[in-house]
């Protein structure tokens, strides 16, 4: 078995990977000694974090651009193993439509992601935006009159995605004591016990019924794969379902999101804050206007960024390579 990755990731998991391995016989190659060799006989792939460096989805480095060459070129690759939570990278789609099985880390960093989301929550409940601007403009303006932020609990928020973030942001806002409802592929079928009620567990949805809730929901947090069902999901429409005033945070995918529906709900003041970890081309434009808004935050696709990221993702590689060899 011949197992593609980089020369960083070879130097810190040679050891492991050749106690996975045991007695099988197997070689490493690297992204660089392929890029430079031609060499395209690899089985399986490993594309940590080193190797997409500060490149997006939408701009690619000439180095990644060589890195996918070798994956897409290389016939007897069968499986491949991502650092993201997502594989809705182009040359993901590729290769999955030649058959080859894509494994991401979803988890590896959902515990960093619900932080983050909660974080950007907390911020815009507290109008820290508002209180940043005023900063730098050495201006004293305390939340006081029209400006008193309400109190967030018994607020609702409404959760797009059901998996290991969302799971954790529930969590987070139910013992802030905001009322919770998801939306998710398939409804939970049952009834609360006598000791719950809807503050303790979410009313689950589906996205046939997404528009239902959403003049009820305080907030929107979009923690969803990017899939042809969310692709544009929250568009002009349906903020303008969601109460005036109401937030919005994404984690997801800025796709997800019609960017330009959106700009202009926060412009106008029918969306009262939002913050965005994500856009619908990365690197945003200098142009863009969420820059400057004083009711947003953004901030560049980081919100699962932690050091202790690369030690989740190379052991989730290392029990998925386990698994893989034994078959």
């Amino acid at each position: 078995m011949k197992i593609l990755l980089s020369e960083l990731a070879l130097r810190g998991l040679s050891k492991d990977i050749a106690t996975v391995m045991g007695s099988r016989s197997f070689e490493c190659v690297s992204f660089e000694d392929a890029v430079a060799s031609g060499r395209r006989d690899v089985d399986v792939a490993f594309v940590s974090r080193d190797v997409t460096g500060l490149s997006t989805k939408h701009e690619l480095a000439p180095s990644l651009k060589a890195c996918y060459k070798v994956l897409e070129e290389s016939s007897n690759l069968r499986w491949v193993h991502i650092h993201s939570a997502g594989a809705d990278r182009d040359v993901y789609v590729r290769l999955k439509e030649k058959g080859v099985q894509v494994a991401t880390s979803s988890g590896a960093n959902a515990e960093v992601v619900a932080q983050t989301a909660l974080a950007g929550l907390l911020a815009l409940s507290r109008k820290f935006p508002e209180l940043v601007h005023a900063m730098h403009a050495k201006k004293w303006a305390p939340l006081l009159g029209s400006q008193l932020p309400p109190d967030l609990s018994g607020q609702t928020a409404l959760l797009v995605g059901w998996g290991p973030i969302a799971q954790r942001v529930a969590q987070f806002l139910t013992m802030l004591g905001l009322r919770l409802k998801v939306v998710r592929q398939k409804a939970h079928v049952g009834s609360l016990s006598k000791s719950e009620d809807a503050f303790s567990q979410p009313e689950m949805l589906t996205f046939e019924t997404l528009d239902s809730a959403l003049p009820s929901s305080d907030w929107i947090i979009l923690m969803c794969p990017l899939t042809e069902t969310t692709r544009g999901l929250i568009n002009a429409r349906r903020l303008s379902l969601l109460p005036k005033g109401a937030g919005l945070v994404n984690v997801a995918r800025g796709e997800v999101v019609v960017e330009k529906d959106l700009i202009e709900a926060l412009e106008n003041g029918s969306l009262g804050s939002a913050y965005l970890d994500v856009f619908e081309h990365e690197p945003l434009s200098q142009k863009s206007p969420l820059w400057s808004l004083p009711n947003v935050i953004v901030t560049p696709h980081s919100a699962g960024f932690s050091a202790g990221n690369e030690k989740r993702v190379s052991q989730m590689f290392l029990a998925n390579l386990d698994r893989w060899a034994s078959v």
